[in-house]
């Protein structure tokens, strides 16, 4: 095969882009954690909303499962040099922050910096809600501004971008976001300039 041949399929292979992962949405506590970083790539989602001559918002967004709690409990176990029963203590708290109120960061970018404001709540220009299997909408708890340096939250987020702003966002337990026989989770931001929608799907 010849070189431009080689380079014609890599070229038409990044153009297509690689498919999200799917991932398990049982909501169980997994039995071993994960490398952190592959696991937070892997519950990681990223969507664009363009306007009609700029990008209107950028959008990374990384869904806090019990496979994302046990990785981000053993890497803080890990860099903090947790051992024995005090590891299984940061474990277990892991085990019940993952069993509260279902969690996302939301890394947002807007090209107008005054419209990222999704912590400004019912007065927000934009709508944050997830999709239920009927398409109901379900609302937030809260939406928090993570207001930690950039740096400390983009070592535990990479997709954080240099002009992003990052929110945490809790969803109802009764949402039924994770659990037995969910096939799919959706998560829609939406506003007067059009929306955009991110989804996890179940293999």
């Amino acid at each position: 095969m010849s070189k431009v041949v080689v380079l014609l399929l890599a070229l038409a292979l990044a153009a297509c882009g690689a498919a999200d992962p799917r991932v398990r949405l049982t909501g169980e506590w997994p039995p071993r954690a994960g490398d952190y970083k592959t696991v937070t790539e892997e519950w990681t989602r990223s969507a664009v909303l363009r306007g009609s001559y700029q990008e209107v918002m950028e959008l990374a967004a990384t869904l806090k499962s019990p496979e994302w709690h046990l990785a981000h409990a053993e890497r803080d176990a890990k860099n903090r040099g947790l051992e024995g029963e005090a590891k299984a203590q940061r474990i277990a708290q892991a085990q019940a922050e993952s069993a509260g109120p279902f969690e996302l960061m939301l890394m947002v970018t807007t090209w107008d910096r005054r419209e990222n404001d999704l912590d400004k709540g019912k007065r927000s220009v934009w709508r944050v809600v997830l999709l239920g299997p009927d398409g109901k909408e379900i609302e937030p708890l809260e939406i928090i501004k993570d207001k930690r340096p950039a740096f400390v939250v983009r070592a535990e987020f990479p997709a954080l971008g240099d002009f992003a702003v990052p929110y945490i966002v809790r969803f109802p337990r009764e949402a039924n976001v994770l659990g037995p026989g969910v096939r799919q989770v959706r998560l829609r931001i939406s506003g007067a300039r059009g929306g955009l929608e991110v989804r996890w799907d179940a293999p």
